[in-house]
């Protein structure tokens, strides 16, 4: 059978295989198609008469990569026919029954049509170089997307490799045996107190293992993921690990509106043992654990506050560090609730640029309006909530009726019907 040869093709695998974090069948894989693209080039010039090619035109053909003898042979399966009017899929019966007498029409045989070593081309040279890099990218992407696929919400340890705009290219592992895959640290992910300098470590969330042919790395990592501070206290608590303390609710503002404030976050636990205090246990001795939490955020604020059943106790713990008076909880199906705190417990329950209230907010799910005990009205402020709820309901049945499908009687043509589809009032929006 004749064969093209490739000088150092076993080398060429390797070092490719090597330089790309790729097994060797991979490489091989990508080979053989990028080298069956470049036939089909060849084959394309060979027949400038036919000016017209079917997607699967060159389906019947298989490259058949020789890594011993350093070289590829081109192997075509074509159908036995008495009169052969497309010679790249058709064979003669005769020419057949030469080499095999009991050939029959419809048969197909595989026929070896290697070019001569010569006549590949200079173009089909270059098409076959230009298709392999694109196969091995291919092929690094598959591996990745099957490598980190059962990964998307861990966390990883990632090594700073360089920047791109205003992204951080990281070096991250899916463990200790696998090579080092390229991830983006998107600017809205990253936290503005960390130092993003070469060589720099950083526990890192896998947010997305992202499909598809686009460029850049495939993994979308995040520092600012609410994602990453349940797992560094999991990692550091094992009362979380052992599952007597649960994570309920975590309200993360790691990128701040303003410039003058600084990254914090609200996290809510609970345990159903009575001999265990789950805050403390967050905390521990000395303040040793959250320590090591706020390290790896660098220096982000973070408060650990109990979870309860009931929506006011549930509250005034995350005003913490606030002392909360009263919880008014004035509108329950709205989940709007009034805070009563004294003049000097204002501010703080409020926060710098209402960040505390915001982040309480947030966890709760309850729309909070914080309000001076010393000037609170208790009845004023409940007849405003009322004409607001019947404001809402008011506007939201007025809309619903404009909306509305009208019914005309048969029978009747003066009486009509107003069908209403939904009269439910929506919730008001956190």
């Amino acid at each position: 059978m004749t064969i093209v040869k490739l000088p150092g093709l076993k080398d060429l695998i390797e070092s490719i295989s090597r330089e790309r974090n790729l097994p060797k069948h991979s490489v091989k894989e990508a080979l053989r198609e990028a080298l069956l693209k470049g036939y089909e080039r060849y084959r394309r010039t060979q027949n400038m008469d036919r000016r017209h090619f079917d997607d699967n035109y060159f389906d019947n053909l298989e490259v058949e990569l020789d890594v011993e003898e350093e070289g590829f042979r081109v192997l075509a399966t074509k159908s036995i026919v008495e009169k052969v009017s497309n010679p790249d899929h058709e064979i003669a019966l005769d020419e057949v029954k030469e080499v095999v007498e009991e050939a029959q029409l419809s048969d197909t045989v595989v026929l070896d049509v290697t070019p001569d070593q010569g006549e590949f081309g200079r173009m089909a040279a270059i098409q076959t170089k230009q298709v392999l890099s694109q196969k091995l990218r291919d092929q690094q992407r598959k591996l990745i997307q099957e490598e980190f696929q059962d990964l998307e919400g861990t966390v990883l340890q990632a090594r700073v490799l360089r920047f791109e705009r205003q992204s951080v290219i990281l070096a991250v592992k899916s463990n200790f045996d696998q090579p080092e895959v390229e991830a983006e640290l998107p600017k809205r992910e990253q936290l503005p107190n960390d130092n993003y300098r070469a060589n720099a470590t950083f526990k890192v969330f896998l947010k997305k293992v992202r499909e598809g042919p686009q460029r850049g790395p495939q993994l979308l990592v995040s520092r600012a993921s609410a994602g990453l501070v349940v797992y560094l206290f999991a990692n550091e608590v094992p009362e979380i690990e052992d599952e007597v303390v649960r994570i309920v609710a975590v309200a993360r503002e790691a990128n701040p509106p303003s410039r003058s404030l600084g990254p914090r976050t609200k996290i809510a636990v609970d345990t159903l043992e009575r001999d265990v205090d789950p805050v403390g246990a967050c905390i521990g001795a000395r303040g040793s654990r959250i320590q090591v939490v706020v390290n790896e955020l660098r220096g982000e604020k973070i408060d650990v506050i109990r979870w309860s059943p009931d929506p006011a106790t549930y509250i005034q713990n995350s005003l913490s560090p606030a002392r909360v008076e009263q919880v008014r909880l004035v509108n329950p199906e709205g989940r709007q609730a009034h805070i009563l705190v004294t003049e000097d417990q204002l501010s703080l329950a409020i926060g710098k640029e209402g960040q505390n209230v915001r982040l309480a907010a947030r966890l709760t799910g309850w729309k909070i309006d914080i309000k001076d005990i010393a000037k609170y009205d208790a009845a004023a402020e409940d007849q405003k909530i009322a004409e607001a709820i019947a404001k809402g309901q008011a506007a939201s049945m007025d809309a619903q009726t404009g909306d509305s499908v009208r019914i005309y009687s048969l029978d009747d043509d003066t009486e009509e019907t107003d069908y209403d589809e939904d009269t439910s009032v929506p919730e008001d929006e956190e």
